[in-house]
């Protein structure tokens, strides 16, 4: 492989690994807050499908009426809000309703597909789920003396998002009492903290970054998304990124990168020779992150070390 071969396979691994490493890791800094707090959110995958979503169908409403920046920041917003709002619904069954946690999380995956073919029909007025848009304004353009390196706004989002869960989760009172409620709740209730609300914090949080999640999984790879497709099980490979992360911010964002590398290949094999020579196809390739995840959970499953508390309703009665 020659030099400039090898520069334009790098940069092209650069391109996908960034793109899908923030993706992974803001979903799974929203499932860390939410288990810090002592619920487990299976639901990632479906909070994702609804931001993606709204995320989508607000910047093509807005592409041709207001400016591609504001836009953009609406758009965001309109993602954030969406998962929040749809993870409320998990916050509810699990802390109200004392419900199963996986099961509640399960059927919201599943009903969050089904929501978005609907809306995505109705909004194209059609029997086809995908909906077009202009992403120009998510991608930032870098020029190398080899080529071009192309990144997105949600990079630099995703660097204040996982500074800023930093230091909430281990320096703000929030986060003590946050993890208090995810470790000991009995013990975090006799002092005084409010466990029912600093659990809703966590999981709402959870539906906030899972749903600016979905939205920057869909908009700057492609022009447009079919929503039948769902998030292809990014919100799965989250949770898998958030466990082998041990549930702390910067490893999570180590562990997305490692994934992410393995996510990119599926997109860049043709590009290198020896991995087209295997004769592999690209459906091969894109169960690799899945693989990697079973093989990496499987060795480290020993030393993983949950909050103590996560999937137990709390009872005050039980004190």
């Amino acid at each position: 492989m020659t030099g400039s071969m090898a520069m334009m396979v790098f940069l092209l691994i650069s391109k996908y690994t960034l793109l899908y490493a923030v993706v992974l890791m803001l979903v799974a800094l929203g499932g860390m807050f939410s288990e810090r707090s002592g619920v487990i959110n299976i639901a990632l995958e479906g909070i994702m499908v609804i931001g993606g979503l709204v995320g989508v169908i607000v910047s093509a409403s807005l592409m041709n009426h207001v400016n591609p920046y504001i836009s953009m920041i609406l758009s965001i917003l309109a993602s954030a809000l969406s998962g929040l709002i749809y993870s409320s619904l998990l916050a509810f069954a699990s802390i109200n309703l004392r419900a199963n946690q996986t099961i509640g999380g399960t059927a919201l995956n599943i009903l969050a597909t089904a929501i978005a073919m609907v809306v995505a029909k109705r909004f194209n007025g059609s029997q086809s789920a995908k909906i077009d848009y202009n992403n120009s304004a998510y991608l930032i353009n870098i020029k190398t003396s080899e080529g071009t390196l192309t990144i997105n706004v949600f990079l630099i989002l995703g660097i204040v998002l996982l500074i800023l869960s930093y230091v909430v989760l281990y320096k703000t009172r929030l986060g003590l009492r946050l993890r208090a409620c995810g470790e000991h709740p009995q013990a975090a209730d006799s002092v005084g903290i409010n466990v029912h609300k600093m659990r809703y914090i966590g999981v709402l949080v959870s539906g906030l970054l899972g749903g600016i999640g979905g939205f920057a999984y869909i908009i700057p790879a492609v022009s447009n998304w079919n929503f039948e497709y769902g998030v292809t099980g990014m919100g799965f490979l989250a949770l898998a990124v958030m466990i082998f992360g041990q549930w702390k911010p910067f490893r999570i964002f180590f562990a997305a990168v490692l994934f992410s590398i393995f996510k990119s290949i599926a997109n860049i094999y043709d590009s290198i020779d020896f991995l087209k020579d295997l004769g592999l196809n690209k459906e091969m390739y894109n169960m690799l992150p899945f693989i990697v995840s079973m093989i990496v959970l499987t060795l480290t499953s020993k030393k993983s070390r949950a909050p103590k508390a996560e999937g137990i309703p709390y009872d005050k009665g039980m004190r």
